[in-house]
């Protein structure tokens, strides 16, 4: 369920500013078993926050990360992957984070390979919406 509060397009900005930079230094980290974990659970904030950010820029509040998802799923914008694979990556974090799922490496690359693949085309469309 949404509720409707005020459009907040310097929050939304500060959002997305957020999660460029986080997803830029998560790009940085080495890839292994041991990192995975980390890594997957940071990309996957990071398209979340790019879907709060889009809702939030509506005056849009929501209740769970799946509405901040489908945001991002109804944009219309071209990638190399589905931008629908992000709740893939939302169901894999929550097994990490509810259920003690310990991700591995080849993970952490599909993750990476999502993130390089959706992440910037879905970040340049929500900023179009502030020009």
């Amino acid at each position: 369920m949404t509720r409707i509060k005020h459009e907040d397009y310097e929050k939304a900005l500060s959002i997305i500013s957020a999660a460029e930079r986080e997803l830029k230094f998560t790009l940085k980290q080495d890839v292994s078993d041991e990192s995975a974990f980390n890594i997957i659970r940071n990309i996957y904030e990071c398209f979340r926050m790019l879907g709060d950010a889009l809702m939030v820029s509506k005056g849009l509040v929501s209740i769970d990360h799946i509405e901040q998802i489908n945001e991002l799923v109804s944009l219309p914008v071209q990638t190399k992957r589905p931008v629908k694979l992000v709740d893939n990556l939302r169901k894999l974090r929550n097994n990490i984070n509810y259920r003690g799922y310990i991700p591995n490496k080849a993970e952490a690359e599909d993750a990476i390979s999502l993130a390089h693949a959706c992440f910037y085309p879905l970040l340049n469309k929500i900023k179009e919406n502030f020009k």
